[in-house]
Parts: C-alpha cells; sequence; structure tokens
C-alpha cells in the first residue's frame, strides 16, 4: 500500500448530507466485505439528525474515502457522556495515507470540545489491522468479553 499523503478533508455529516452517508454506508459495505446493506432514507435522515450519532467523513478529489460512525451515549453516574465509535474504514487504495489518524484526531477534537472525557472502540481479536491501527493512535487496550444476544429470529 502506498503510504504518501493526500490532500483531504473531514466533515461531520448532517441530514444534508444523505446522498455522502449512503456512499460511506456503501464503503462499509465493501471495506467489511458485507453484503450490500444500507438502511432505508427515512432512517438513516432520523440518524442524521440525531445529535447523538456522529458520522465523520474523509474525502479526496470530492469523494467519499473514509468515515466513521459513533454514537454519545449519555451516562447516569455523572452529567458527561462517553462514545463509542461502531464502524471506521477508508477505501482500500486510500489507507495508510493518514485519513484514518485523521478521523481519530477529529473525532478526539470533538470529545475534548463536548467535554467527553473518553471514546471506545471494539475490535475483533483476529483483526490484526485494526489492532494495529487502534494501538498506533493512542488506544490502549482491554481484555472484554462481548456477548451478543439475538432477539430476532
Amino acid at each position: 500500500m502506498n503510504s504518501d499523503r493526500i490532500p483531504f478533508q473531514i466533515k461531520r455529516l448532517t441530514k444534508e448530507h444523505l446522498a455522502d452517508f449512503q456512499a460511506l454506508v456503501n464503503l462499509f459495505n465493501l471495506v467489511f466485505e458485507e453484503e450490500s446493506n444500507i438502511g432505508s432514507a427515512t432512517h438513516l435522515l432520523k440518524l442524521l439528525s440525531s445529535e447523538n450519532f456522529i458520522v465523520l467523513a474523509a474525502f479526496a478529489e470530492n469523494e467519499v474515502v473514509g468515515g466513521l460512525t459513533a454514537y454519545e451515549l449519555p451516562m447516569y453516574y455523572s452529567d458527561s457522556s462517553e462514545i463509542f465509535l461502531y464502524d471506521l474504514a477508508i477505501k482500500p487504495e486510500y489507507q495508510r495515507r493518514g485519513i484514518g489518524k485523521g478521523l481519530m484526531q477529529r473525532l478526539t477534537a470533538h470529545c475534548i470540545q463536548q467535554g467527553i472525557k473518553e471514546f471506545f472502540v471494539m475490535a475483533h481479536a483476529e483483526d490484526e489491522h485494526a489492532i494495529e491501527f487502534y494501538h498506533a493512535t493512542g488506544g490502549e487496550s482491554e481484555n472484554v468479553v462481548n456477548f451478543l444476544f439475538e432477539t430476532l429470529e
């Protein structure tokens, strides 16, 4: 992969950016090698209208080349929140060019601006690339067992 830095912009998406959000979700499907799944426009607009849902998209040459989604979780132990970084992906041909690091820095700046002391992300133990990336961007790993409960057949 190319390690040359390229010019890119990061912006927070809102309900005015539905097409860009749809492009980002399609990028997630591509990078995560998932079936082409995407919610309805109505559902995506509802998410984009929520203050507790954060979408940061990276653009290079007027194209969505990466991004992240995160949720603000208001806490009840204090008057603050935590952020759960849900998805982060960069188009393969744009990886290792500083975009992922830029997205993490932008999310960190958002947290600081909002008085949020920490954010967290889960990575599959076998996803060595993701684990290396989160360590390289300052994350500290914890040993946690994640339980998944299916509620519908």
